[in-house]
Formats: C-alpha cells, structure tokens, sequence
C-alpha cells in the first residue's frame, strides 16, 4: 500500500505560530508518578511482567525507579528500547468482515504498561501545551477530551439541518483513509511537529526515538511470527500514537476551509460539507470535486491513500425538494461514487432528507436482535445480572447518538420506545397485553423523548461549562448577552435563558443544535439550570424528566 504513494511530490507545511515552541520536559517529581499509575485502566497484556492491579499496590515502592527512569528519558531526548517492540494481536475491524482478509483486522498493538505510562507523562506535557499555545485542532474530535463521535455528528447534522431550513441544498461527503495510522511517514511527522507545532530540542529528538527503530510481531494463542522492523506507521494501542496522528493530518482542516467548505474530522474519518441554492447545483459539484482533489493530492504527498470503496457522497434537502438533488456520479480522484440517499457516519445514519429514518430503523432492528438473543439466557441468570445486559447491550445501543434526534416526529419516537417497552417486559417476565408504566417506572427507565432530551440537555450543560467541544459552545449564546438586552433595561438581560435560533420548518430548522439545545434548557426549572456540577445537574435533569415520563405516578 505504501508502494501507491511513493512517486506524489513532497509535502508543504505551515508554520508554528510565533511564540510557540516547546524545547524540554518538566521532570516529574515520585507522586506525579504514584499518581499516574492509579489512574491507569485496571487491564493488562501478556507483555508486561505484573498486571496493573499488583502494581497498583506496590506503587509507592517501584514509583522511585520509574520516576528516574522517566526523567532520564525525557532529559536525554530518547525512548528506551526496549520499549519498542509491540506483539500484534489480530482483531476483527467489526463483525461479519471476511475472516480470511487480512484487510479485515484492526493490528492493535500491544505494549508494556511502564512504557504506555511514560507516554501518558509525556502526552499530559505535549497536551498541555498544544492547549496553550491553542494549536490544537478545533474540529478534529478524535481522542480529545469532552469529545466524541456524538458530538461530532451533532455538530455536522446541524449545520446541515441550517442550510436546508435555509432552502439550500447540502452535499457532505465522508472520506475513508486505508490503513491510515500504519502509513504515517517518521520523517514527515516529525518535521511537521517541529515546524507547525514548534517542538524543538530534547522533546523532538525523544519524538523521533519513540517513532523509530519499532518493531511487532504477531501473536496468536501459543504462535508467534518473526519480529520485523517498522519503517511507517503509529502503533494503534498507544498512548501517544493517536494524539501523533491527528497533528500529522491537522492541516487538512485549513486546505478544506480554503475552498469555502466546513471540515470536521475524527481521527481518520473526514467530512467535508457545504451547501448552496438549488439553482447553483452544478456550480458546487464543481467545487466540491476541486477541493476533493486537492484532498486526494495533499494525502498521496503525506503518504495516505485514500479508500473510495469506504468514501461516500450524501445530498441533502427538503422531502419537496430530492428530485432536484443530482444522481450522477461523482469523482474522488481518480474513481468515481455513486450518491447515497443514506450514509452512515460516525455510526449515525443520515437520509438525504435528514429525516433519520434511517438511523431509528437500524437502532430498532439492531436492539431486537440482541434481545431475541438475550432472551435464550433469561432462564440460566439472576434477574439483576439480566437486566445488567439489557442495559449495557440494548439501551446503550438505543441511546447512542440520540441527541441527533430531537425534535423527531412522534410515530419515530414511538418506535424506540417499543425498544423499551420489549425491553422492559423481558426482565419483568410480562406478556405483551400487560400494562408496562408500571415496569418502565420501577426500573427508573426515561421514555424515549425523555431520553434524547436528558442526552441534548446534558450536552448543553456541558457547552456552557466549558467541558464540550468548542464547536458547540459558539452555537450558544446568552440572552443577556445579546447586544440589544445588553443596552436595555430587560428583565431577561439578566437571565440564565439561552437565544434560540430562529428557524423557518419545524421538521428541520427547529433541529437543529442552536435551536432544540436553547429551547429545551429554557424549558427547564432554574434548580436544575443553576446545578453546581454536572453530577448534580444529571441528577436533578433526570428527576425533573421522570416526572415528565411518568405524570400518573405519584412519587
């Protein structure tokens, strides 16, 4: 695969603002380190010499050792070697691949614990200052805190759901990279660490030992390959590898935006969307297929490729309006895609119409199945531990990306509280005549509608305390802060409501994050509006909906 890339010019790259530059580590003190080794996940592999939870214990005692180990690290610019060798274990990239394609496994790699926590200590300091120095990039929210691929989704839905309340139409296309962390050059890496992102002196000599001179081999049950040499590639399973990989595609966010379009990236899945008027169709496949191929040209420099097979190109407008989207085929590089009326992205599904459909006809189906599933066990477990499964493998999956589908008609709603409702009767044992309120209270389920507003509402909250991404933070706005509550004397210039875009369709416009987020926090009591933390405000949000839920129950 990397044979692919190997005749594409060489790489631009941008530069490090003024001022930002990092040249050395702090040294960490013993109980930075004990600290450390407590927050480490309770799991381990077959490379290291004591599981996590025996070094946990005796932290206090081997935490001196670390630290020095440590420090001389980062001091001498160089990762140890023997860190360096990961074992492969193959796992499937997700159920029903070809288990004979090797195309088909996801290489994890599997490293020491000492080693992924010398890389925590270094990625805590590289974080800190790329937060800083604000280098990090907005709209990427992969392996960033407070993000995820919810609120990734959310935000690009919305904007979507804007253009088309507009009388725009959308196009978005989702791009797939093949093998992506694996074809990462060293040398390119680097150079850009030290001229985009300003790291110089030991810390960029400790980056190019940590990258080069890796080696894996494969393992699988008693069996072993050769260990071989790596000359490419950030090891999936680290700590720092991740954070490498989104610095090393950062700039395609500014190569997007310079042609009028909005990025948003997760990982290695990127999204690229715009809109226009209906009569400028034509006008914005032409550059949407530039821009794409400027995409294409800047991934064969850096050595990524890019997988059409997985790549695909969604149009989006009003239920009036899809006869006028295109249905031609579009060119990505050197192949071409034919148009979705549905994509998945991120694990959410999008129709043309942004209906979500869909999205609540693939969670439904999917939370039968695990029940039928789940119910050739209900006889050989306690009721408690059934009820774990239902919860951990049914609702989750209902609830996944749920905030997307606020505003949604009732006949869809009612569908994923059928999820509920079967849901519910299994662990109670009761027939389908049989009243459910009753059941659904005891477990302390939220309905369906009560569900997506507790997700939206939660994410609000975070937006305005500053734990969300940035990206849906700018989408809230004060009423107080509003220049003309601000001039005036109005009661509400001094509120804790929320501005709420105005919208022209109820079925789309009001869906949108700037519109369903504000007005459902404004529908909420001051007491809840006012919690003091996000436990408290979960808490009193979920009292608040439960009554909503249940208005016959008396408490």
């Amino acid at each position: 695969m990397r044979q692919n890339t190997a005749g594409a010019p060489e790489p631009t790259f941008s530069s490090a603002r003024p001022g930002a530059s990092l040249e050395s580590f702090t040294l960490v003190s013993v109980d930075d380190v004990v600290s450390a080794i407590s927050r480490l996940p309770d799991k381990s592999s077959a490379a290291d010499p004591l599981p996590v939870s025996v070094m946990k214990l005796v932290a206090e005692e081997i935490a001196p050792f670390l630290t020095e180990l440590f420090n001389r690290s980062m001091s001498a610019g160089h990762f140890p070697e023997a860190f360096k060798e990961a074992f492969i274990t193959p796992a499937l990239k997700k159920p029903g691949l070809d288990a004979t394609n090797v195309q088909s496994y996801r290489p994890i790699s599997n490293l020491p614990v000492v080693s992924k926590l010398l890389e925590r200590i270094v990625a805590q300091q590289l974080n800190s200052y790329l937060t800083s120095s604000n280098l990090l990039p907005s709209l990427q929210s992969g392996f960033r805190p407070g993000h995820s691929t919810e609120t990734a989704v959310l935000r690009v839905l919305s904007d979507l759901l804007v253009a088309v309340d507009g009388g725009d139409v959308a196009a978005l296309v989702l791009l797939d990279l093949s093998a992506a962390f694996d074809t990462v050059d060293y040398s390119i890496l680097c150079k850009r660490l030290q001229l985009t992102f300003g790291l110089n002196g030991q810390v960029l000599a400790w980056f190019r030992s940590y990258l080069h001179g890796r080696s894996q081999y494969v393992r699988r049950g008693m069996l072993k390959s050769l260990s071989v040499l790596l000359v490419c590639g950030v090891p999936q399973g680290s700590v720092l590898g991740p954070i490498l990989f989104i610095l090393y595609t950062a700039e395609l966010i500014g190569l997007i935006e310079k042609h009028g379009f909005c990025p948003h990236l997760y990982a290695d899945d990127t999204q690229v969307y715009g809109r226009c008027s209906p009569s400028a169709i034509q006008d914005l496949q032409q550059r949407l297929s530039a821009c794409i191929d400027e995409v294409h040209s800047w991934m064969q420099s850096n050595r990524l490729q890019l997988n059409v097979n997985k790549s695909e190109l969604l149009w989006c407008a009003t239920a009036r309006r899809q006869h006028q989207l295109p249905r031609c085929p579009f060119r990505i590089g050197p192949d071409t895609i034919i148009p979705s009326t549905a994509v998945r992205d991120l694990g959410v599904y999008i129709d043309s119409d942004l209906s979500m459909r869909t999205h609540v006809q693939r969670s439904v189906a999917g939370c039968f199945a695990v029940l039928r599933q789940l119910r050739s066990i209900r006889r050989f477990v306690p009721s408690s531990v059934y009820q774990s499964l239902v919860v951990a493998l049914v609702l989750s999956r209902l609830d996944y990306g749920n905030a997307t589908l606020a505003g949604l008609p009732a006949c869809l709603l009612n569908r994923l509280q059928s999820v509920l409702n079967a849901a519910a009767r299994s662990i109670a044992g009761l027939r389908r005549s049989e009243h459910i309120t009753d059941a659904l209270a005891s477990f302390h389920w939220l309905r369906a509608p009560e569900r997506i507003k507790f997700k939206l509402a939660v994410i609000v909250y975070r937006a305005l305390h500053g734990t969300a991404p940035q990206y849906l933070s700018d989408q809230l706005q004060y009423v107080a802060d509003l220049p003309t509550r601000r001039r005036g004397r109005l009661r509400s210039s001094t509120s804790s409501l929320l501005n709420v875009r105005p919208s022209r369709c109820v079925t789309v416009g009001d869906r949108s994050f700037a519109t369903a987020g504000p007005r459902l926090w404004n529908s909420l009591p001051d007491d809840v509006q006012s919690a003091t933390s996000l436990t408290t405000f979960r808490q009193k949000l979920k009292t608040h909906l439960f009554r909503q839920s249940y208005p016959d129950i008396v408490f």
